[in-house]
Order: structure tokens, then sequence, then C-alpha cells
């Protein structure tokens, strides 16, 4: 099959088209036809060499997520059939004309949902499904506020949030704010020249909101505390910002019973990460069925220039999920 590899370590121009071996499906396992696969900031640090040569048990080729159509299952598999479409989460080898998929994190597609849609959808959404309501606790009516709002998991987290009907306020770059108010937020405050606290003072009235989710960190740790009602929950999804010696302040935390929740996916175990997708799929599935939630696709690259699109994503890569066209 053909599959994008690299032999060494380093800059974009290191992905090449080539001959790769077929992977071969285990009991619990579908094989799948790729359509479309997502494209995912830890595939550039996979290629700059953030992991060693490390493949979690799985392909050594790049990617997370994959779109298809069902060619094959595993003798543990009885309810899926070959000729279904579905979208999941790999380990690795996404980037490739077939992947072997646990039929544990691949969900059917809805009726009416592109793959190229669908591929954009499992590694933003679960997550995003996972810290704003299993962790979180999203809900009718309370206040949530989701920082990095322009990003893949960042943008997901506020369409959730607005599909709950919940108040959706949202940190981003002035550029991203149109884009992210029109994902629902009722208010998206510029992370460089705006005090995101004091926009939760003025949107709540002083009351604050009851759910963030943080994927910067830096100095914002302690800002969140400020910010959150009583009972409040804050989320730390990701670092982008780096660690940073803030003092947390644990008398706040306890006077307002505060919870601090630190969530990621990649170091769970196969029975969390399943427990995640099972979730999300009785959660969040059925808002994709009837359009409460929508796959936010930016570029599609066809396979051939998974090198392009690894530079778009550097660049800045846009508003929307980057995909490779496999099929193309």
């Amino acid at each position: 099959m053909k599959a994008i590899a690299f032999d060494d370590f380093g800059k974009a121009e290191v992905l090449r088209l080539a001959e790769a071996p077929m992977p071969q499906p285990r009991p619990g396992d579908l094989l799948v036809k790729v359509k479309a696969a997502g494209v995912n900031r830890a595939d550039l640090l996979q290629r700059q060499g953030y992991y060693g040569r490390q493949s979690y048990g799985e392909s050594d080729l790049l990617g997370l997520e994959v779109a298809g159509e069902v060619v094959a299952v595993g003798s543990d598999v009885a309810d899926i059939l070959p000729g279904e479409r579905v979208m999941a989460i790999v380990g690795a080898g996404a980037y490739a004309e077939y992947a072997r998929v646990d039929r544990g994190m691949a969900v059917r597609v809805p009726d009416g949902l592109d793959l190229i849609g669908a591929a954009a959808v499992m590694e933003s959404f679960v997550t995003a499904w996972e810290a704003v309501v299993h962790l979180g606790g999203a809900a009718k009516g309370l206040a949530v506020l989701v920082h990095a709002a322009a990003g893949g998991i960042g943008s997901a987290g506020v369409e959730i949030a607005h599909a709950l009907s919940a108040r959706v306020f949202a940190t981003a770059n002035a550029e991203r704010r149109i884009d992210v108010l029109g994902l629902g937020a009722e208010a998206v405050f510029d992370y460089r020249l705006e005090d995101f606290e004091q926009g939760v003072r003025d949107a709540t009235g002083g009351s604050g909101v009851d759910v963030i989710v943080d994927f910067v960190g830096g100095d914002y740790p302690a800002r969140n505390l400020r910010s959150l009602a009583p009972g409040g929950r804050l989320v730390q999804v990701g670092l982008l910002g780096g660690q940073d010696d803030t003092v947390i302040p644990l008398a706040l935390l306890l006077h307002n019973h505060l919870r601090l929740i630190g969530t990621v996916m990649k170091s769970r175990s196969a029975v969390e990460k399943r427990a995640m997708v099972q979730r999300f799929a009785q959660g969040a599935l059925p808002m994709f069925a009837d359009g409460r939630l929508k796959p936010l696709v930016g570029k599609v690259f066809p396979l051939s220039e998974a090198a392009d699109a690894h530079r778009y994503m550097e660049a800045g890569g846009g508003f929307g999920k980057i995909v490779l066209d496999v099929a193309a």
C-alpha cells in the first residue's frame, strides 16, 4: 500500500510517499480502507523526534485519526461488518491507504457526514467532550470559558458547550474572534491585549464561570482559579504556554471548594481510551447526526502532499482541521 514514511527525524521535507506493508488486524481490530486522515500537532512532534522511536505498540507510520470503510474485521469483532463507514483514533498509521483500528476506538460515521469531515472529528471532539462534559460537567445554563479556542480541541470545546446550551466565553487572537464567535461563543477575549479575568468578571456580573478548559498553562492557573465561581472546575488539558512558577492560590481553592483536574489522552491505558470514545459516542455522536455539532475542516491536502500539510500547520494552519485526502 501507499503510505507516508520518513527515514530520519527532521523538517517536513523528510516525509515521502512510499510503499509500506499492509497492516494485519488482530482479533479485536478492524482493517479500514482509509479515505481521509486528520493532521495533528503530535504528528509534527513525532516527525521531529520528540517521541523518539516509540511506536506505542502500533505502526511506525504517522497519523492518529482516520475515516474510511471497513474491509475486514478480526475474529473477536461481531458488531460491525465490512462495508460500514467508521471514524477512529489510532495509535499510529493513519497516513496510509489502509489502517489497523482497535474496534473500541472506532465509531460509525453518522449519515450525512462525509468522510473528509469525519477525519476531522475524533481527536478533537473526543478530547473536548472528555474535558468539557465528563470532567468539567458543562451543562445547560452553566458558564464555560475555553482557552485557545481557535485550535482544534478548543474550537470543538466551544461547539460542545454551545450545543449543550451553556454560556460560552473564550480566548483567542483577534484575527480569530469572528470565527470563534461563529461557533457559539458569547464573548471572545484577545489573549494578547485583553485581561480575560476582567472580561469574565464583567460578563458574569462578578460571579465567575463554572468550568474552565485550559490548554495554555504558563501563568494562567492562578488567573483561572480567580475566574471560577464557587464549586467551579478547572480542567487542564495542555501546556502550550509551558510551565510557570506561579503560586497556586490554595486558600482560594479551599475557600471556594474549587477543583483542578488534569487530563491527557496519550498517556492513558487502552481501556481508558476506549471508555473516552464510548462516552463520546453516547453523548456527542447524536449531535453530529442531527447537526448540532459539525466538524470544522480548514484545508485539505492529498496524501502525497503531507509535507505541505505539515508546513501549513507549522505556519499557523488557518482555522479548522487540516485533513489528508488519502483517496485523492
